[in-house]
């Protein structure tokens, strides 16, 4: 049976992706560490990069598994959202996950042209559309993965359409207002969103020699757990 060979660099794209996560929601605990929001800015485009990757990849792999990987999706986000709201104080939209998988229904209805496929696009849309203040990273973070598949074998310099993509998903009038006020987080912060699909890139096409340990299905157990993990941090540091 042919074997699609694992890639190091998207693994390792993975497990950075999972540390600026990590730090981003450390800035919860219980100390002013604002800076964090700064590598925190890293984790949602680089997540929609490894989406994309895999979908790149996987043009040969059955529909069934593509099922899977939305289905996987759809039950940790249900799950994920309970401990999720316990640690993030007055949370206004729903966990990260939805937004993921509405994107992979709609990278996925430009990728493949069946009727169906295209149909479940156009329906995320309308959600992504309708709901936007629900999502995280709204409309816009349900277009990251589309636009980073569009970009992922062209030229480094496209990376600044998911560049712009993503600074839109994550509320550019706040850091634009911030920033006019010298805020060092919030010119950061647009920084890290403009160049984190180029840095993801650069990382896919340089760092394949790298063999960290392989990021597989358990990675979505340590979002929820993750949440709980940081909740019990914040109890005893309280």
């Amino acid at each position: 049976m042919h074997m699609t060979p694992r890639d190091g660099a998207l693994d390792l794209l993975k497990w950075l992706a999972l540390l600026s996560m990590v730090l981003d929601h450390l800035r919860y605990v219980g100390y002013s560490v604002d800076l964090l929001y700064v590598p925190g800015r890293l984790a949602f485009p680089w997540f929609c990069l490894a989406m994309a990757a895999n979908l790149a990849r996987a043009r040969a792999v059955t529909t069934d598994s593509q099922w899977r990987y939305l289905g996987w999706l759809v039950l940790f986000s249900a799950i994920s959202e309970i401990p999720y709201r316990i640690y993030i104080p007055d949370p206004d939209t729903l966990n990260v996950l939805p937004t993921l998988a509405l994107g992979l229904l709609v990278a996925r209805g430009w990728q493949h042209k069946n009727l169906q496929s295209r149909l479940l696009a156009v329906g995320a849309l309308t959600l992504a559309a309708v709901f936007s203040e629900r999502l995280m990273f709204g409309f816009f973070g349900v277009l990251l993965p589309l636009v980073m598949l569009l970009v992922i074998r062209r030229p480094w310099y496209f990376s600044l359409l998911p560049g712009l993509v993503c600074l839109a998903a994550n509320q550019w009038q706040v850091l634009y207002a911030a920033a006019r006020f010298y805020s060092s987080e919030a010119i950061l912060g647009i920084a890290a969103c403009l160049i984190a699909p180029l840095l993801g890139l650069l990382l896919l096409r340089h760092a394949r020699h790298l063999k960290p340990p392989p990021m597989r299905r358990w990675l979505y157990a340590l979002y929820p757990l993750h949440f709980l993990l940081l909740l019990l941090v914040r109890q005893i540091v309280a």
